[in-house]
């Protein structure tokens, strides 16, 4: 087992499948059912979504259509878009965080790596969303595309960027040479 063990792959999927399952139990079983995570990060992401849209000259709104809970944004004089609790980026934090937690590296570009890809995985969940309250305005029958495949792979491929700076330039993994 010992030899098992010595093996750094066998030890990432190890400490990745632990954290995973850590992850699952608390927030399903606690932050998803309380709430107040998943509401901040939806009101801090109308919140930029307003700011932006305001840069760009658009006039934004947002309802109580779907309830006191204020999940929605858009541009004045169309439909809005609603941000649920799977676009809001909670997941995508805890999945990139999890692997740069569990990749070999120091704790010190881990302190600065990890909020720095939460941060920007954040402000690019904001231009996501307000791409999609553009669309809704001048190209609505392109919404459910763009929402379902455009801005997944997007914002996948910039977590896996992410990942890749991680793994290949920055954890104490690399081979100088």
């Amino acid at each position: 087992m010992k030899k098992l063990w010595d093996n750094p792959l066998f030890r990432f999927v190890v400490f990745a499948f632990s954290l995973y399952i850590f992850w699952f139990l608390i927030y399903d079983n606690w932050l998803q059912p309380n709430r107040t995570i998943d509401t901040w990060v939806i009101v801090s992401i109308i919140d930029h979504v307003g700011l932006v849209l305001q840069l760009f000259g658009f006039e934004s709104g947002s309802s109580s259509y779907y309830g006191p809970e204020i999940r929605t944004i858009g541009i004045v004089g169309s439909d809005e878009v609603w941000i649920g609790d799977s676009c809001n980026g909670i997941k995508l934090f805890a999945l990139f965080t999890g692997f740069v937690l569990t990749y070999p590296g120091s704790i010190i570009k881990k302190l600065w790596y990890i909020p720095f890809g939460i941060i920007t995985i954040h402000i690019l969940n904001v231009l996501r969303v307000v791409s999609l309250t553009i669309i809704v305005k001048y190209y609505p029958e392109a919404l459910d595309f763009n929402h379902t495949y455009t801005f997944t792979i997007l914002v996948y491929s910039y977590v896996f960027v992410l990942w890749y700076l991680w793994a290949n330039k920055l954890s104490d993994s690399v081979q100088k040479g």
